[in-house]
């Protein structure tokens, strides 16, 4: 997975085996509809928390999933943070939360 910030937009670029097994799609969202950044610690605990998911589901250790609404996206690994965002668009995703070394930066990056 790879997250890419413009100026225009944030990208998430999934693997191949991602969108296979966590029955997702690259996700675009303009930047104008990103709100509520923040870097989450232990963000399996905080997939594990939300409703009924489908996609690959490994509790404790790994999630590529979303949820059966569609309003929420979680690809996150044990021991490594991830950077949490909002979705204000007029779509049905509301929520995005991504494990990546990198979530700091990408979270002051991407702060009003």
């Amino acid at each position: 997975m790879r997250i890419v910030v413009s100026d225009q937009s944030v990208e998430v670029r999934l693997a191949p085996w991602q969108k296979a097994l966590g029955l997702l799609r690259n996700i675009r969202v303009a930047r104008a509809d990103v709100s509520e950044v923040e870097v989450v610690q232990d963000p399996v605990r905080e997939a594990m928390r939300g409703g009924v998911k489908v996609g690959l589901r490994l509790p404790w250790l790994y999630f590529v999933a979303r949820t059966i609404r569609l309003d929420e996206v979680f690809v996150v690994r044990r021991g490594v943070p991830a950077l949490s965002f909002a979705v204000d668009g007029e779509g049905t995703l509301r929520r995005v939360l991504l494990s990546t070394p990198n979530a700091e930066e990408l979270a002051r990056e991407l702060a009003p």
